[in-house]
């Protein structure tokens, strides 16, 4: 970021500049620095794909890049960049704002008078930008002062603006499967990148049991971040154990007589130290299935998400903004008691948070689950909205308007209560709606059936 605040306009990474140091995270050190090391993503990098194509003719555009973490949208970004003989201004969305954009942007333009040099401004989750720091790029990218390449987990309508994302090309990338990650985990081996000195001769330092790998493939849920990190945290444990083994506690620098294996326990241990993504393709997909799982009335399904949610670090706020609309959307009529089981659930989430809201959060969704089901609330409402928006709205019979309203007769109001069943025969409904029906309960929901039919019969309706 200090870069951004420099007068040189070659401040900007270089092409093929941005090489990790030898102590960097073994997924920094590890990330493809040209495209024929890229694994996944065939859909945009297959011979002849779109992406793939621009990168091959170093012609760059205007991208945004929408995928679970750890799919590979920084490396492409780094790989476009380089391929195009682009410098690259970087920036964080969670912690850059109006000035540093405006700094990046001064500095491309600073390097493009100077030297001719393009630049790619790389932002890193662009849905943490509001709209106003979003539309402040449009000038730059429509005057092609920098190529735009922007980058986030969340869906493209979500997460940039209209008149931004129609200035830029999206690309889905997905997350990778588990035989992608694999050959990741063995490409670390082989290149001996967990070796304190890679280039020495001899036999590597690491090796690694062949189920270790795969149980790091399989349990990282597509994500080569957390299964290169737990690639390596896995062999700090295995030189840990050999140290002991060796009695050499002491200085843990020291290197092993023979290789140090990384073993299926030692992988599983670092797994459980790891930080769990929200597989297997976009963090929404873990939501959409919760709620899916509670109307398909499935505890097991819906309490399986709601964990999945959690260990990914999900907002557990919007967890119970969800249980809320589910009790009235999929719950409602049929148990009047679901909506304040899942208002407490929220509350309990705003007072208490986590870990111990998620007792609370369970406690909703098993409800919610095993409860009747009725949409009839949520499909009356449609109905009546799309009949307004086809028709307007109509005025109220002169009975049931306000005192002051012109055309008021409230003194023709027949008052309900007295009548029998507290319910009067006095049409309620504008004219010309009166035959109209917006609820419409299922053949299952007898109860409401039959309150529904006796209110219309009491009012000479029919059924």
């Amino acid at each position: 970021m200090d870069r951004l605040f420099t007068p040189d306009p070659d401040g900007g990474a270089a092409p093929g500049a941005d090489v990790p140091p030898p102590d960097a995270p073994l997924a920094a050190r590890m990330r493809p620095r040209v495209v024929e090391d890229v694994v996944g993503q065939e859909d945009l990098l297959g011979p002849g794909r779109p992406l793939r194509a621009a990168i091959d003719a170093r012609m760059p555009h205007a991208m945004l890049l929408h995928g679970p973490p750890g799919s590979g949208k920084t490396t492409l970004s780094r790989i476009v960049a380089d391929a195009a003989g682009a410098a690259v201004e970087r920036l964080q969305a969670v912690d850059a704002g109006k000035a540093e954009v405006r700094a990046a942007l001064e500095l491309a333009r600073q390097r493009r008078e100077a030297t001719g040099t393009p630049t790619v401004l790389f932002i890193d989750e662009i849905h943490r930008f509001n709209r106003t720091q979003q539309d402040a790029l449009l000038p730059a990218v429509e005057e092609g002062l920098v190529t735009l390449i922007a980058a986030t987990t969340e869906p493209a309508w979500a997460a940039v603006s209209p008149a931004l994302r129609s200035r830029l090309r999206v690309y889905r990338l997905r997350a990778l499967d588990t035989d992608d990650v694999l050959v990741l985990l063995r490409r670390a081996i082989e290149r001996r990148a967990l070796d304190r000195d890679p280039d020495a001769d001899g036999d590597p330092e690491v090796v690694a049991d062949d189920d270790a790998l795969e149980l790091l493939a399989t349990r990282s849920a597509g994500d080569a971040r957390t299964a290169l990190g737990a690639l390596e945290a896995a062999a700090a444990l295995a030189r840990a154990g050999a140290a002991t083994m060796t009695g050499d506690v002491d200085a843990p620098t020291a290197r092993p007589a023979g290789p140090v294996r990384i073993t299926r326990r030692q992988a599983g241990a670092a797994l459980d130290r790891a930080v769990v993504t929200a597989g297997p393709d976009q963090p929404h997909d873990l939501l959409s299935a919760y709620i899916k799982s509670i109307r398909g009335s499935d505890p097991d399904a819906a309490v399986y998400y709601l964990a999945g949610m959690l260990a990914a670090g999900e907002d557990p706020r919007t967890v119970a903004r969800r249980l809320v609309v589910s009790a009235s959307e999929d719950v409602g009529l049929a148990d009047p008691q679901a909506l304040p089981i899942a208002i407490a659930a929220a509350e309990v989430v705003d007072r208490i948070g986590m870990p111990e809201c998620r007792i609370a959060l369970s406690h909703a969704t098993i409800r919610l689950a095993l409860a009747p089901k009725s949409n009839a609330a949520y499909r009356a409402i449609n109905d009546a909205l799309a009949h307004i928006e086809e028709h307007g709205v109509s005025a109220p019979p002169p009975y049931l308007r306000g005192k002051i309203s012109d055309g008021a007769d409230p003194g023709a109001y027949d008052y309900p209560h007295p009548k029998p069943g507290g319910v009067s025969p006095q049409e309620l409904l504008p004219a010309g709606l009166e035959d109209t029906r917006f609820l419409r309960p299922a053949p299952h929901e007898r109860t409401l059936l039959d309150r529904l039919a006796a209110a219309r019969r009491a009012r000479r309706r029919e059924p």
